[in-house]
């Protein structure tokens, strides 16, 4: 049976699992109807029907996923739609008028009346936020549409640093945050606690593909995590904290929610269950990299805007952990290759030109700032490749 949890401030009955639509839609640009194949169109809507089926009410789109809003159009309207929570994204515009355009857009394409949540597509910097904020600017559009009943509840979505979450959150403007947070990337927690603090709804992105690809996980990363997949480990380990509202899923079949739910009858036994898997993971590292390293690595690391060419030192480390550790090397790879070609989505470069810099100034303040030199250079000869494009890029 699925479970729910109240979402902060809106007071919506979440399911702890989300439909996330970036997986399932033809393509990443906007097409004709009649260009998207009819087998694509029915897998899309055997998807939802499965999601809704087994009480995943909650479906999750953006203007920025492409042909997901003109297909989801399709289907939802012959859903009953009081049952339905229906969110979709619009990335801040300099132009507050083509923000507005933008969501008419997304509702003429989901051909829905309203959507219950509408976030602001990707507050990843301090300019991004200032210039969404303003007087007169996006965030004012979206409370004009919601005035209008057009939208029940604001929110935004982030892959910017924790500061940057968290003076968002503390604007005291928005509903609920989608942001990232799973058991290898745990640094926004205090962004999380901030959410709680203003009684926000919390929606975890991408946990099983951000959060390490764990639909093809390593045979080592498996045996660790016995006797649950590396999957369902990460959703009870998500879950097991009652300010987690809910997990994306983001199903490209219907099958994709299979897995998932098998975390459900688990959550009321999470704190037996985790603590040894937790225990086995947390040794496997100390034992690669000595304890020191494990609780301190992350110490005074500067960002990558503080960085000779502009190095992002911290998710570098943080990969190479990971490819160690746990053997995560397609993961590792796949970010960090991402680096130096995602904008402010994934900022920063890659340690390619390493040899070059004097990092000495920049890494005053770590505690490791002797060896980190030879790990960025280990991490490059590890994870180096051809750069990758985000998901919308291609």
């Amino acid at each position: 049976m699925m479970q729910y949890r109240r979402f902060g401030r809106t007071e919506l009955q979440m399911p702890v699992f989300s439909c996330g639509g970036m997986r399932y839609q033809f393509k990443w640009q906007d097409v004709p109807a009649q260009q998207i194949p009819p087998d694509n169109q029915r897998n899309l809507e055997a998807t939802i029907r499965r999601a809704v089926e087994v009480g995943i009410n909650h479906i999750e789109t953006a203007r920025g996923y492409g042909t997901s809003e003109m297909q989801l159009g399709q289907i939802l309207p012959t859903l009953p739609r009081n049952q339905l929570i229906v969110q979709t994204k619009v990335s801040p515009k300099p132009d507050p008028r083509e923000f507005q355009r933008q969501f008419e857009q997304s509702l003429a394409f989901l051909k829905l009346d309203y959507v219950d949540l509408l976030s602001l597509h990707g507050i990843n910097t301090p300019e991004l936020l200032h210039d969404s904020i303003r007087v007169g600017d996006c965030l004012e559009v979206a409370q004009k549409l919601q005035a209008q009943g057009k939208v029940r509840f604001i929110g935004f979505s982030t892959h910017g640093p924790t500061d940057v979450i968290v003076k968002t959150i503390e604007t005291n403007q928005f509903d609920y945050v989608n942001l990232h947070w799973y058991y290898i990337n745990q640094i926004n927690w205090a962004a999380i606690e901030a959410a709680t603090r203003h009684d926000m709804g919390v929606f975890i992105i991408s946990p099983s593909d951000k959060g390490g690809m764990l639909y093809k996980p390593p045979a080592k990363l498996v045996k660790l995590c016995q006797p649950l997949s590396p999957m369902v480990f990460n959703d009870l380990f998500c879950l097991s904290y009652p300010q987690v509202h809910t997990l994306s899923v983001g199903a490209s079949r219907p099958h994709d929610f299979d897995e998932h739910l098998k975390t459900l009858q688990l959550l009321d036994h999470a704190s037996e269950i985790l603590p040894p898997i937790l225990d086995r993971l947390e040794k496997e590292a100390i034992t690669h990299f000595g304890e020191d390293w494990v609780r301190t690595w992350q110490v005074g690391l500067p960002t990558s805007e503080e960085t000779p060419g502009n190095l992002n030192i911290p998710v570098i480390l943080w990969l190479r952990n990971l490819a160690i550790a746990y053997d995560m090397i397609d993961y590792a790879k796949m970010r960090y290759n991402l680096l130096g070609n995602a904008s402010h989505w994934f900022p920063g470069a890659k340690a390619d030109r390493v040899k070059e810099l004097d990092l000495r100034q920049c890494l005053a303040n770590s505690p490791h700032a002797d060896k980190i030199p030879a790990f960025l250079e280990e991490a490059h000869q590890i994870l180096g490749g051809e750069s990758i494009q985000r998901l919308s890029q291609q």
